[in-house]
């Protein structure tokens, strides 16, 4: 299960009620607060997708180890280019699963409420996520259309 979405839109929250029902969650944002112990979104932008980088290879890395292991994941990560989510999906198909692509949609306003919410909590899967940063998730996005997506609109 591919989770895909722009900070806030819900991404977590899904994956984490697939995980009570037996999936294994991998997080990037939960590999790079174990490595840092803190919030990466204070970072220097360059450092931070340096960190993210790696731990998107760690988790490729246990990914393709569950699938052999014959475990259901749920990748909690944003797949927010188009390229990315095709060579998620090549790997995944590659060793023999299906994958499912999720994509939780929410307008511009939904994701300031929300994240306006989560950046005033602490932990691993709240990165705080500034109105600047917001902003260059929004023009970045590349959003799944006819990729075989299944969309769940989010207020």
């Amino acid at each position: 299960m591919m989770m895909c979405g722009i900070a806030g839109s819900g991404k977590t929250t899904y994956a984490q009620e697939l995980e009570r029902r037996g999936y294994v969650r991998l997080s990037v944002d939960e590999v790079v607060w174990a490595r840092l112990g803190r919030d990466g979104g204070h970072l220097d932008p360059e450092e931070y997708a340096d960190h993210q980088a790696h731990a998107e290879e760690a988790l490729r890395q246990e990914l393709v180890r569950l699938m052999r292991a014959g475990r259901r994941v749920v990748l909690d990560y944003s797949f927010w280019r188009r390229a990315t989510r095709d060579r998620y999906k090549s790997l995944i198909e590659s060793h023999g699963y299906r994958w499912e692509l999720v994509y939780l949609k929410a307008n511009p306003e939904t994701l300031r409420r929300r994240l306006a919410a989560r950046n005033a909590l602490h932990g691993p899967n709240r990165v705080t996520v500034s109105e600047d940063l917001l902003r260059s998730y929004l023009a970045g996005f590349e959003e799944p259309v006819g990729e075989g997506e299944r969309v769940i609109p989010q207020e």
